[in-house]
Order: structure tokens, then sequence, then C-alpha cells
């Protein structure tokens, strides 16, 4: 098990490879499509210092608020990454984000993006958001709760060994590319008979 603490460098990154287990702490972002979409679109630099060698997480996370105004995760599951496929990769590069994180997988633009500005995709296990909630230890803050809502805001949490698998590194490989063309032959094969 590899343990890593954002911010990670792109040396750091680079040594990952599809496969590798990962717990991860530190500093990560929640975004989904609007944040993705505003990210593409205007380029804003109120998220900029949060997500520099950091991590996306592709999360639409259940939360509450205590009697004191402290917010907390009650269920931090992972949402479908590929709908951010048409941003993805530009959000990498444009602000030096290290890792994804989601379920699923992503296309080949995001893999190009991983490769050229050095960044991986994190898988994390849908169906346990309540048990990913436990590694989250801290809501720093939120940005554009009013206008995004809940599920779609920019939140800025601690994590603390954060379970992950590299399904995608930044040399190319993809464990999801990998899956499909194995899974393809074996139809194929079956068909044939």
């Amino acid at each position: 098990m590899i343990k890593l603490k954002t911010p990670i460098s792109e040396d750091d990154i680079r040594k990952l490879k599809v496969g590798d287990e990962v717990l991860l702490s530190g500093v990560i972002v929640t975004a989904r499509d609007q944040a993705h979409k505003l990210m593409v679109d205007e380029k804003p630099d109120f998220i900029r210092e949060d997500l520099k060698e950091s991590v996306i997480y592709h999360c639409g996370p259940v939360v509450k608020k205590d009697d004191n105004g402290k917010w907390s995760f009650v269920s931090a599951g992972p949402t479908t990454s590929i709908r951010e496929e048409p941003y993805q990769a530009d959000v990498i590069c444009e602000y030096g984000v290290r890792g994804v994180i989601g379920k699923g997988g992503m296309g080949a633009k995001t893999t190009e993006g991983l490769k050229k500005c050095g960044a991986v995709y994190f898988h994390a296990i849908g169906g346990a958001g309540t048990l990913i909630a436990f590694a989250v230890k801290n809501v720093k803050t939120v940005y554009k709760l009013e206008e995004f809502g809940t599920p779609e805001a920019f939140w800025v949490i601690e994590v603390e060994d954060f379970p992950l698998v590299v399904t995608m590194d930044s040399h190319g490989g993809s464990l999801h590319k990998e899956i499909l063309e194995k899974s393809t032959q074996i139809a194929k094969d079956f068909l044939s008979l």
C-alpha cells in the first residue's frame, strides 16, 4: 500500500502504475458537472490554490451541519466519471491537478491529459459512500453552494487514509481499457461458437 499526501509532486505521481493501491491523505476538492464546466469556461482563481498538486473527487456528498454551523460528510461515494470527459484534461492541465477520483474510468482525451500534465485516475469503491465518509476528517470550506447546490458545489475537504486504486496512470495505462478489450474478445469468441 502506497501512502500519498497532498500536495503531490509530479515526480511522485509519475511513479504510480495501474494496479497500485493507495491511501490518500491531505486536502482534496469535490467537483462534478457544473464545477468542471465553470473551470473550463471561466477558469476561476478562487479554487486554484486548493487544486494545485491536489486531487479532484467526482463526488456529490450527503452533508450535515451541526448546531455550531460546522459541516461534515454523511456519505461520500464516487460518482460516474465519464460525464467529465469533455472537461477533465483541460482542468488537470490548467490547475496542476495530480489526481482524479471517481468510478468507471475515463476516455482517450483524459488519458492524454494524464500523460501530458502528470496525473492519475484513482478508482474509489462505488456503493461504499458511508464508509468513505469516515475518511473525510474535516470540511475546510465550500464554494458555490448557493449557486450549484450541495452535490455540485466545490467542497474542500481533508481526508485521511482514503483507500484508492490507480486504474489510469500517467504513462497511458488504463485498467478500464484493458478490461473492455478482454471482455469484448471473450464476447466475440463466445458468439463465434
